[in-house]
């Protein structure tokens, strides 16, 4: 079976040294689409966490305690999976305690790369790919070399890449240093039903839309494809009469479904062929999703340009031309949403998110507008 992980192909044999490729050494032909075979996404990740009191795993895993700026997380705009912890860090105001670094959007077969900082280098971390950071701690780390990733940046070492551990403990472990009016995305009494819906939406839609695109035949495209649209068929119906996926705030559910549909007609319509309907013919999955791109510290993290660049530029074994297309346009994520007739508090009790921090912008002619 085919074992992908979230953002990049299994890790190889490189060095952490090589940085340069000045052959077809390192080309990702291969990493995605195994021939008959339907996409398996490898979910082992370093489960270490970061918390109030540095505890141990339950597993024994050492712990890290949460201390300001002592790590840096590492996301690529391009990646759904990585875009997911830069929206809940923007929501949650953790920018001084948490600094961030924004690989480009491309990579090889050995890991994403910084090509977008000067000198092609992460100004914190000296590194000039993230696969750095992974052998620092585990020289011989044998699995994919992912984002998002916290390193550590006293030692340089990659302290985790569980993208779906990071966000809770953003949520629930930096409470201390989250901003005035940070929203709780993760509420108490809702966790059982957000810890559901989620489930439901990654298996089917997050990774539903890779199934369909790395399917290796076409019985395991038509499976995919199917589920994934069952899926899309009930979030539709569930959003028609309520404004959010769980209670009538936003939460961690609404931050995952979100970038999946960000890239949907940019890329999984025509790239991954998830092409029963655009994103914009469903009423409304498109109104909650223009509704969330217009809500700040959402739609000012998304690059379209950037996640164009992505998958079709490295993903070889579907497009080998890495022709990277014009459209859509995306002008249309700023019409009016008509959402508020629903009601809901996109915020609860708190305030929105200030300004983008300096530097973290979407670059001109990005983004929608």
């Amino acid at each position: 079976m085919s074992q992908e992980s979230p953002s990049g192909p299994q890790a190889t044999n490189a060095t952490a040294s090589d940085s340069t490729d000045t052959s077809n050494e390192h080309s990702t032909l291969g990493a995605y689409v195994t021939g008959g075979a339907e996409f398996n996404r490898d979910t082992n990740y370093i489960e270490d966490r970061i918390t109030h009191d540095g505890r141990p795993g339950i597993n024994g895993e050492p712990g890290w305690p949460v201390e300001p700026g002592r790590y840096r997380l590492i996301a690529a705009r391009a990646c759904p999976w990585a875009n997911r912890a830069v929206i809940v860090r923007r929501l949650l105001g953790l920018e001084d305690s948490i600094s961030l670094g924004q690989p480009g959007p491309t990579h090889d077969a050995r890991s994403w790369t910084f090509d977008l900082d000067p000198g092609g280098v992460d100004p914190v971390l000296g590194i000039e790919r993230i696969q750095s950071a992974y052998f620092r701690r585990f020289p011989d780390y044998p699995r994919g070399i992912t984002v998002p990733a916290i390193v550590d940046i006293a030692s340089g070492a990659v302290v985790t890449n569980s993208f779906p551990q990071i966000t809770l403990d953003f949520a629930t472990e930096w409470t201390r240093f989250h901003r005035v009016g940070a929203p709780d995305l993760y509420p108490e009494h809702l966790r059982a039903e957000i810890d559901s819906v989620s489930k439901r939406v990654f298996t089917e839609v997050n990774n539903g839309v890779y199934r369909c695109g790395f399917a290796g035949s076409q019985e395991a495209y038509g499976s995919a494809y199917t589920r994934l649209w069952t899926a899309l068929d009930w979030l539709e119906e569930r959003l028609t009469g309520q404004r959010y996926l769980v209670g009538d705030t936003i939460t961690e559910a609404d931050v995952r479904l979100f970038t999946t549909l960000a890239r949907f007609d940019a890329v999984y319509h025509g790239h991954f062929k998830c092409n029963r309907q655009k994103l914009t013919e469903l009423p409304a999955l498109w109104g909650y999703a223009r509704d969330l791109f217009q809500t700040p510290g959402f739609g000012d993290t998304i690059d379209f340009v950037q996640i164009k660049q992505h998958y079709y530029i490295v993903h070889e074994d579907i497009n080998p031309t890495r022709m990277v297309p014009q459209g859509p346009d995306p002008a249309g994520w700023l019409e009016p949403h008509g959402r508020e007739s629903l009601g809901g508090r996109p915020f609860g009790d708190g305030t929105p998110p200030g300004p983008v921090r300096l530097g973290e912008e979407v670059s001109p002619g990005h983004g929608a507008a």
